[in-house]
């Protein structure tokens, strides 16, 4: 059985015996407490409750601003640029051979080449594009779902874009780069919250520009042999369908 409050306090000033239920002492005035305890039915008094410890903030990452979730590199999307330059500089200055990388006209049964030649670049202007592109909606991706998710829709959608471009006879004399893996980006990217829209929900994201980049990757054949519009298509097309997935999946 619960004990109930004492019978009286003694003031530390005067010494007096007065009762418990009071904050001051009637004979000098002293505070006894800040508030008389809670009275239950029945006469019996609750003592008021110890004051809940404050919980102490970690100590700030480097680079961590005071009530800003420090942001995770996008090591997967700097990965994937890097891998493209580095290949691409090691093929022109003669570091190695990539011609058993690339997708030529007459290796388009070696299926491996579809991913390999998304890593090289013959054209400066177009691997500049693309790979702002890549590196752009990657980091966002990346920031979203974890370093897995960038990786999944470059080689998924790159890969889906030069095999599109084989079944329609749009190789060329050969087919480099990855405009149809930085369209596969942008479009997974782009996908939740075109959906989040259709259900009314508000974001912050801005698809006029995400569809001004992306009309500028349609076009790059125009200026490039080495890209292909049907590789662009199909990676298009792939990246609306990851990124339908991706959207049901939890965000970080």
């Amino acid at each position: 059985m619960a004990s109930g409050p004492d019978l009286f306090v003694v003031c530390k000033k005067c010494g007096s015996e007065v009762s418990p239920y009071i904050t001051e002492c009637p004979y000098c005035g002293t505070r006894l407490r800040k508030r008389a305890p809670k009275l239950e039915r029945g006469g019996v008094g609750k003592e008021p409750k110890a004051p809940r410890r404050r919980r102490t903030l970690p100590r700030l990452r480097p680079g961590e601003i005071p009530g800003i979730r420090a942001e995770r590199r996008p090591y997967a999307t700097i990965a994937l640029v890097l891998a493209s330059i580095v290949a691409t500089f090691g093929s022109r200055a003669g570091v190695w051979n990539v011609s058993n990388l690339l997708l030529w006209i007459d290796t388009t049964d070696e299926y491996y080449r579809t991913v390999t030649t998304l890593f090289f670049y013959g054209h400066t202007g177009y691997e500049v594009v693309a790979l702002a592109a890549i590196f752009l909606f990657g980091w966002l991706l990346e920031r979203r779902h974890g370093p897995w998710a960038p990786l999944l829709v470059f080689v998924v959608g790159g890969a889906a874009g030069n095999f599109l471009a084989i079944a329609g006879d749009d190789v060329g004399f050969f087919i480099a780069g990855g405009n149809g893996a930085a369209l596969a980006l942008l479009a997974a990217w782009a996908m939740r919250d075109v959906l989040g829209r259709r259900r009314s929900l508000e974001d912050d994201s801005d698809l006029l520009g995400a569809l001004a980049i992306a009309a500028v990757l349609i076009l790059l054949p125009l200026a490039s042999v080495e890209a292909s519009a049907l590789a662009g298509l199909g990676g298009g097309i792939a990246g609306v369908l990851l990124g339908v997935i991706l959207a049901k999946l939890p965000e970080r």
